[in-house]
């Protein structure tokens, strides 16, 4: 996955997503003799906190190697890597109370981005802005046993990563990719199968049924007696298959060494136990407390820590007003559903903690209508003026007067016979057509609960006068 750093992992050139190519390159990154590559300390820092979310151990002494081998959109003919001494190892991970090993979690950099000419086939070109680009893996250990499971795997690895910053995990600009291996044994044996590889994997969902294909494939060929070959697949979106690729390079392929440019590290205790202590509350911890300080389900603390930036919302707007399963509601209904609509963050949002709770308030309060609620939550989404501020000068205050209530109630009833009757010929559904007109003429001010209840109350009348 790539790092969440402003510059690259072994130079200062911009990580920007969508420049042109080769906008932000230099000789380090380019691969140009005699450049010399300078580690980036914050690539580290989140490496190490990666390595103390997912519970491992990390290396106080580490090193960068050399990983060898020829690719057009690798200009030095070798990646900077990590191999026998990583950043971390031996972590874990539960999953549905399973715990998954982490073998490892090393920092690397990406290479560069070939462009093909997929009309003609002509021409290729070679994009040098993700070359030298900080990357982050992270090696399980072969204990999942299902598509299903690493699905549930990656989802939460994500939620994990994102949450406490180390990347922004937006597969569609390859900020998070996923090469999975497979393997499959008859329960008599004790060693595991062949490996498969599959690469080229661009969502969870494609990881899951990438898996279940090979795992059928896989189990046929053993069935067959067929013996498995160890090697590289890609993914098929369309054809829904994988297809060979290449054999399985082994580690002595690469030849690994050590990068000569680069002396190696020692992390201290007191460098660790600074980084651990800005992680903070991990989501698993937070939604746990959600469910036991805010009376919350399971579902609605899960939607509202999926993001440390939407918690982090939900808790400031707690903080003004008190309801925190009304806050909660019109965060996930609500404020959500905006974002989503108009492709936006919550970061960025002009509706602040304190003007959703506003909002609720009046809402909760009767100041204001529900739908009165939304109409407000829509113009300040655009805006971002004070919801109070709006209520009182566009006199949206809610009307709970019983008298004039009542009064637009014989109104519209006047006004509609035809509704009336169709009510007493029992369409019940002109009941809400009368309840809309009320609400209508009162430009949605009305409580809507009192006026059902004098709607009620003359349409009864109506009633007993016809049977008399």
């Amino acid at each position: 996955m790539e790092l969440l750093t402003d510059s690259k992992m072994f130079c200062g050139c911009s990580t920007q997503f969508g420049r042109p190519p080769n906008t932000q390159v230099c000789p380090v990154c380019l691969g140009l003799p005699g450049a010399l590559p300078v580690a980036n300390k914050k690539a580290i820092e989140l490496g190490i906190k990666t390595a103390i979310a997912l519970n491992c151990r990390i290396n106080n002494n580490f090193l960068f190697v050399r990983k060898s081998y020829f690719y057009p959109d690798l200009p030095k003919n070798f990646q900077i890597s990590q191999y026998r001494d990583p950043i971390a190892v031996k972590g874990h991970l539960y999953v549905d109370d399973k715990s998954i090993g982490i073998a490892r979690i090393h920092l690397e950099e990406d290479t560069g981005k070939l462009i093909h000419d997929e009309k003609t086939g002509l021409w290729s070109c070679i994009d040098f802005n993700r070359s030298g680009i900080p990357l982050m893996e992270i090696v399980t250990e072969p204990e999942i046993s299902s598509p299903e499971e690493a699905e549930k795997f990656l989802e939460k690895l994500k939620r994990i990563i994102s949450y406490i910053g180390v990347s922004d995990c937006i597969m569609e600009e390859g900020s998070l990719r996923c090469d999975a291996n497979i393997s499959v044994r008859k329960t008599s044996d004790d060693k595991l199968g062949t490996k498969i590889e599959v690469k080229n994997m661009n969502s969870f969902r494609a990881v899951r049924r990438a898996l279940a294909f090979e795992e059928k494939r896989l189990i046929e060929l053993v069935d067959k007696g067929i013996s498995v070959q160890q090697e590289t697949r890609l993914w098929n979106e369309q054809l829904q298959i994988t297809q060979g690729m290449r054999t399985k390079e082994e580690a002595h392929d690469y030849r690994y060494f050590p990068e000569p440019d680069l002396l190696p590290f020692n992390i201290t205790e007191d460098f660790i136990y600074k980084i651990r202590s800005e992680i903070g509350e991990l989501p698993d911890d937070r939604e746990k407390r959600f469910q036991k300080d805010y009376n919350l389900s399971s579902y609605d603390s899960k939607i509202l820590t999926s993001k440390k930036s939407i918690a982090d919302y939900f808790e400031n707007a707690v903080s003004f007003y008190n309801k925190p399963k009304l806050i909660g509601n019109w965060l996930q209904t609500e404020l959500l559903g905006l974002l989503k609509e108009n492709h936006c963050d919550i970061v960025e949002c002009k509706i602040t903690p304190e003007f959703l709770a506003k909002i609720v308030k009046m809402v909760d309060e009767k100041i204001i209508s529900n739908n009165t609620g939304k109409i407000i939550l829509r113009e300040i989404f655009s805006t971002g003026q004070d919801p109070e501020i709006l209520v009182r000068d566009k006199n949206l205050v809610q009307i709970t007067d019983e008298e004039e209530i009542e009064k637009l109630v014989q109104e519209v009833l006047e006004q509609y016979p035809q509704a009336i009757s169709d009510y007493r010929s029992g369409k019940i559904q002109a009941f809400g057509f009368l309840m809309g007109q009320i609400m209508k003429k009162s430009n949605n001010k009305a409580n809507p609960g009192i006026v059902k209840q004098f709607l009620q109350k003359e349409l009864s009348k109506n009633m007993d006068r016809e049977k008399e």
